[in-house]
């Protein structure tokens, strides 16, 4: 779903890397001089409540559980220190979600469940068996 939202962006409506993922309405004057909405604005939301309620009809749509917009930030966050393998790589990711440091992303979004943290630390086992191997 989101990715056909950002194909529909990127091929429809031309958005480039500094346009919104979830740009807010753009509102008009109407024929009748109220305001009515007129398609997408290429400026943020002010607040995440109408992004929220865009999510919760389209999963609803979809039949699918509700999943609020920051979960797919967060899986992100996640998915970026999982392929990043450099401090460069990781700063490059972190400004792609918006953030100015990346420690933002890395405290905010950084907690490493306790499953993950065993196979991290066992993984440094591994590794060490691996080198005396070696020589």
């Amino acid at each position: 779903m989101v990715v056909d939202w950002v194909n529909y962006l990127r091929r429809e409506k031309l958005w480039g890397l500094d346009d919104p993922l979830f740009p807010a309405t753009r509102v008009v004057a109407g024929a009748d001089h109220r305001f009515v909405a007129a398609g997408l604005d290429r400026k943020h939301w002010s607040g995440a409540s109408p992004i929220r309620q865009i999510f919760k009809e389209a999963f609803a749509a979809a039949e699918l559980p509700y999943f609020n917009p920051h979960s797919f930030r967060k899986t992100l966050a996640l998915l970026g220190g999982r392929i990043c393998k450099t401090p460069e790589e990781y700063k490059a990711w972190s400004q792609n979600l918006g953030h100015d440091h990346v420690l933002t992303t890395f405290s905010s979004y950084g907690d490493i469940g306790s499953h993950r943290q065993t196979e991290i630390i066992r993984s440094f086992a591994e590794r060490g068996e691996q080198r005396s191997q070696a020589t």
